[in-house]
């Protein structure tokens, strides 16, 4: 409990900011060259739910243009991601900016990826746990499979994580997610760009 309560938060704020500096010189150069290669803002934003279902703005570099349909709609994620937006999500580097939300307090490096507020209505009363700890920049269903493994394996990962949290299990996830990114595995899931819609659960 002391580790789930207050330690983890410490080490974030730790890590976070010494990755954070580390990156630095990375973060700059993708935040000119993607304003130059977007004419415009380098950053992706977007309402996610966090610990106990708040919603906050998590950041991420911007790999996709904001193109359209005729009816106003987005185009899929695939005719609407750049080659180096591929090579950027590829590599992980469009995580980066995250490190911002974990050092605000939004998220953890470690622990449930968040996904999209429309979800939380179809979450299993089981699944919905996933948001009793903060959402993580990496966790167990990441080094697990990641975008490569269904909707209903990854959040049993999240839910198995919660209930099993501790400093061992966090520094292996870390470790493993090292070597995932430089493998380039799991970053996406067949006929995807990264991941489908999830539609709600099939186990109930």
């Amino acid at each position: 409990m002391i580790y789930r309560n207050w330690l983890k938060r410490a080490i974030d704020l730790l890590l976070a900011l010494m990755l954070f500096i580390f990156l630095s010189p990375i973060f700059l150069v993708l935040v000119v060259t993607l304003s130059l290669y977007h004419k415009g803002t380098p950053f992706f934003s977007q309402s996610r739910p966090g610990m106990d279902n708040i919603p906050f703005k998590i950041l991420k570099f911007k790999t996709m243009l904001d193109l359209v349909n005729e009816d106003g709609n987005p185009l899929s994620d695939s005719e609407r991601i750049t080659g180096f937006g591929r090579i950027i999500r590829k590599s992980s580097l469009d995580e980066i900016p995250q490190l911002i939300n974990v050092l605000k307090g939004d998220m953890s490096l470690i622990g449930p990826r968040p996904l999209l507020d429309d979800y939380l209505k179809l979450y299993s009363s089981v699944q919905s746990r996933r948001h009793e700890v903060r959402p993580g920049v990496t966790g167990w269903a990441q080094v697990n499979g990641r975008n490569a493994i269904s909707w209903d394996t990854k959040l049993k990962l999240d839910v198995w994580y919660v209930d099993n949290m501790t400093f061992l299990l966090d520094l292996r996830i870390l470790f493993q997610t090292l070597i995932n990114v430089l493998a380039g595995k799991g970053v996406s899931q067949k006929g995807h760009v990264s991941m489908g819609r999830f539609e709600g659960s099939r186990e109930g």
